[in-house]
């Protein structure tokens, strides 16, 4: 008997996993794993073949599931990439407690059509859309992967297909990490040929009110550098006796923010430029001293860039940024200071990188010093990656006053490298077959794009984009080996073909976020079913 076949009996399921709070970092993140193991040992194929359905654990408590279907004797197989963590759901407002009952909060939405943005409000009146939290993002994408999952139990398919469901895709897609040695060992265990990985993520508008629909064959890449301005403390009364860490990294920002250079277009696709994440000084208390350090962090995203390309464009706003703190610095002195008047600091601006900053460190104290000192804060370690990272530069600054103020350049996780199977023929084949089949049977016009524009777990499985040396970036990764690993070596050793056809959804990770049924749980399902045929066909 057919669970998880029709648009109805999908919709229950949609709803079903919503109701799972799971915000990465929650209990509710590691209940809804236990959760869809259970839903799935009660069918027929794992109570005969229990092995091939695991709960793996991380090593902070959480864990992700594999449920493997084989087919016969058939090796190759088909990997079905899902995540079913969320965004945390403060910006639903007044609505906050029905952000995961989609029923009930999509019905309290149509009493106050008034309060909704008018497209959102449109998509309601038609009936066809479903509001809440992770409806879109990504619980309907593993929805469709598992109504797939229950074909392959009923013997539709030629080959083998593997269920991924990972959390904390979210913020550092510690579960896909975590995945890539399991994915290793399950091959070698259980004879697998993996053909190719198909991702479930939503597609996303170009721009608001954007029409079409999208299928991707690739992932676009990003980088979070940071950096920590250093600056020279001083008493407020006396604002040039030394340099604001907050007014360094205004400068910054002036010229990081939104900057065109930083834009990449590949084939008529662009990224968006960088935008500041975080941005704060890192003074703990109140006093009239001036902060003495602040950090920013930005959201870059790229496609073909190498790191060493992305890591001069960074040094180069910050020698900009340089000369203008100084230029400011010197013409606000000139209006302050009497003409008899000078100032005995000098706002000179040392720029590195992190390991720039800790070959400096090690020459004045020594490596088993520095090494010390980092080993004490790891032990004593109570922050998240990006404070922590912060911590460790701010540290190596402390080592190096003699030669603040300073601005240094550091990385922190999440990192996500650009990938593309756009030139893989069998994924272009695959491609223009699933564009073909959903034009013919649905009249819908699908369009090929080259990389997915919302950061996917993709990013840790497909081939690279453009070959870059991942030591370029782990050297300015200051947490690197110190609690946090990036497993390069397994990344380049478990790489296979990609693809994205995910359902129709708007709004992601915002309180109109909502899913639209007829597409993604009647026309989606035929589609990635007819596509999965082509792959064991080809």
């Amino acid at each position: 008997m057919n669970k998880w076949q029709t648009k109805q009996q999908l919709t229950d399921l949609l709803c079903s996993l919503v109701e799972y709070p799971s915000i990465t970092g929650t209990k509710a993140e590691i209940a809804i794993f236990e959760y869809l193991y259970y839903i799935l040992e009660d069918h027929d194929y794992y109570k005969n073949n229990p092995s091939h359905l695991t709960l793996h654990p991380l090593d902070d408590g959480r864990q992700l599931l594999t449920a493997l279907v084989k087919s016969g004797n058939a090796k190759e197989t088909i990997v079905l990439l899902s995540h079913a963590d969320i965004v945390s759901v403060q910006d639903y407002g007044s609505w906050e407690n029905l952000a995961f009952y989609p029923k009930e909060l999509t019905q309290e939405f149509r009493k106050d059509l008034d309060e909704l943005p008018e497209d959102a409000a449109d998509d309601l009146e038609t009936g066809d859309w479903l509001f809440g939290r992770g409806t879109m993002d990504m619980k309907a994408g593993l929805v469709v992967h598992l109504s797939l999952l229950e074909k392959a139990m009923n013997g539709e398919f030629e080959g083998n297909l593997l269920l991924l469901a990972v959390p904390d895709e979210e913020v550092n897609s510690k579960g896909m990490l975590t995945a890539l040695p399991v994915l290793e060992k399950m091959k070698q265990e259980e004879d697998l040929e993996y053909k190719t990985t198909i991702n479930g993520e939503p597609m996303f508008s170009k721009y608001p009110g954007d029409p079409s629909y999208y299928l991707y064959t690739g992932s676009i890449g990003k980088v979070l550098p940071g950096f920590l301005c250093y600056g020279k403390e001083t008493h407020a009364g006396e604002p040039f006796g030394g340099l604001n860490a907050n007014l360094m990294i205004s400068y910054l920002a002036k010229e990081l923010e939104l900057n065109e250079t930083f834009i990449e277009e590949v084939n008529g696709e662009r990224t968006p430029p960088p935008i500041s994440l975080m941005q704060r000084d890192l003074k703990e208390e109140y006093s009239v001293q001036t902060p003495q350090a602040a950090v920013t962090m930005y959201n870059v995203l790229y496609m073909k860039q190498t790191i060493s390309e992305l890591n001069d464009k960074m040094l180069q706003a910050a020698e900009r940024a340089k000369k203008n703190i100084i230029s400011h610095y010197a013409k606000q002195a000139s209006y302050y200071l009497q003409s008899t008047q000078t100032s005995s600091f000098d706002p000179s601006i040392h720029i590195f990188t992190y390991d720039q900053l800790y070959n400096e460190a090690v020459q004045r104290h020594g490596k088993s010093e520095v090494e010390r000192r980092q080993n004490l804060l790891i032990k004593q370690r109570d922050k998240g990656d990006r404070d922590f990272s912060t911590l460790l530069v701010q540290q190596l600054a402390s080592l190096c006053k003699d030669i603040t103020p300073m601005i240094v350049l550091f990385y922190s996780p999440p990192f996500y490298p650009a990938v593309s199977s756009s030139e893989d023929p069998l994924i272009q084949r695959a491609a223009k077959q699933a564009i073909a089949f959903a034009e013919k049977e649905f009249d819908v016009v699908v369009s090929e794009q080259e990389y997915f524009p919302g950061l996917s777990d993709l990013s840790f499985i497909g081939p690279a984009s453009r070959q870059s040396p991942l030591e370029e970036l782990l050297r300015q990764m200051p947490i690197q080996g110190k609690g946090f690993n990036l497993p390069a070596n397994v990344m380049e050793s478990l790489t296979m073909p990609i693809i994205n056809i995910g359902p129709l959804g708007k709004d992601a990770h915002q309180w109109t976020e909502r899913l639209q049924l007829p597409y993604s749980f009647e026309q989606l399902p035929k589609i990635v079913t007819e596509t999965i045929h082509y792959f064991f066909r080809s």
